[in-house]
């Protein structure tokens, strides 16, 4: 299916990394874009108005803001965060979420596409996978035409989570036993298959896609780190107990072990983006820096 120009294309989350890159991508194809911010003063607002990007200032909780900022587009794309692991900060994203997705109701948006998370509609338990789930079943009874898209794990979450250098040996360390492979996704390519459905260039069978770029267990991910580093690597399987007093963690890393977990169709992704990345390709994109031995 070919893109069709479109009108304008609304994002929610666009001075953050993935709301980000669904803007780069929808110019990069030469649409128009409205950003609906909290602070258009801010660095990172006007940073996207200096590219051509509109903005419209909302505040989540102002039904009326909302929805006055998303008349007229033709299409919109959101993501929600609990900006903490306590359960009120993930009864706050389901609010968050259920927000727009009543402004994107009253506003009549033709299409709606969700960022959420790979296994959202599997009962996984995981706090923040069932607030998302949350928004999902809103956006479904809703009546609005919707794209659900699902990442798996971020490769970009290793940018302050990757491994260590100690003694010349890159040494990565998850609480996840070896043998489980853990499914990945760049950020850029969240961006990359949202804009497709937002445009027009691809339909998500169902509705509804989980998308991955690469997978790979503990070992195997350590091993892309040191040849990409040059140096000799190992993997260290910890037990949960090193996550703390953090249940919404300590679930998504018991519901990772339990085999599978994410499930995406990687060959069906690279139909949508035949140039989704793997993560040796993230790591020469120059997301990840070499810390400094003995970090």
């Amino acid at each position: 299916m070919d893109t069709q120009p479109a009108g304008t294309i609304a994002v929610f989350g666009g001075t953050g990394k993935q709301g980000g890159s669904v803007i780069d991508s929808i110019l990069s194809r030469g649409a128009h874009v409205r950003a609906l911010v909290r602070s258009p003063e801010s660095d990172r607002a006007q940073a996207l108005a200096d590219r051509g990007v509109e903005l419209a200032r909302v505040e989540i909780g102002d039904a009326t803001s909302l929805s006055g900022a998303l008349q007229g587009v033709d299409a919109f794309f959101f993501m929600t965060t609990p900006g903490g692991h306590t359960l009120a900060d993930i009864e706050r994203e389901t609010r968050q979420g259920i927000n727009l997705v009543d402004a994107a109701a009253a506003a009549a948006v033709p299409h709606v596409v969700f960022s959420s998370v790979g296994g959202a509609e599997r009962d996984s338990g995981v706090p923040h996978f069932e607030s998302k789930r949350r928004v999902e079943e809103h956006l479904q009874q809703s009546g609005l035409r919707a794209t659900l898209v699902r990442p798996v794990a971020f490769m970009d979450n290793f940018t302050y989570m990757g491994p260590s250098v100690e003694n010349g040996e890159i040494v990565l360390r998850m609480p996840l036993p070896d043998h489980i492979p853990l499914q990945l996704i760049a950020v850029r390519d969240i961006g990359q298959i949202s804009a497709s459905f937002l445009l027009g260039a691809a339909k998500a069978p169902d509705g509804a896609i989980e998308i991955a770029g690469d997978e790979r267990t503990g070992s195997q991910i350590a091993a892309a780190f040191g040849e990409y580093a040059g140096l000799p690597a190992r993997y260290e399987a910890l037990p949960l107990q090193v996550l703390g007093d953090n249940p919404d963690m300590q679930a998504m890393f018991r519901w990772f072990a339990e085999t599978p977990a994410y499930r995406a169709d990687i060959g069906a992704v690279k139909a949508i983006a035949p140039s989704a990345w793997d993560l040796p390709t993230w790591l020469r994109s120059g997301d990840w820096t070499l810390p400094t031995p003995g970090r």
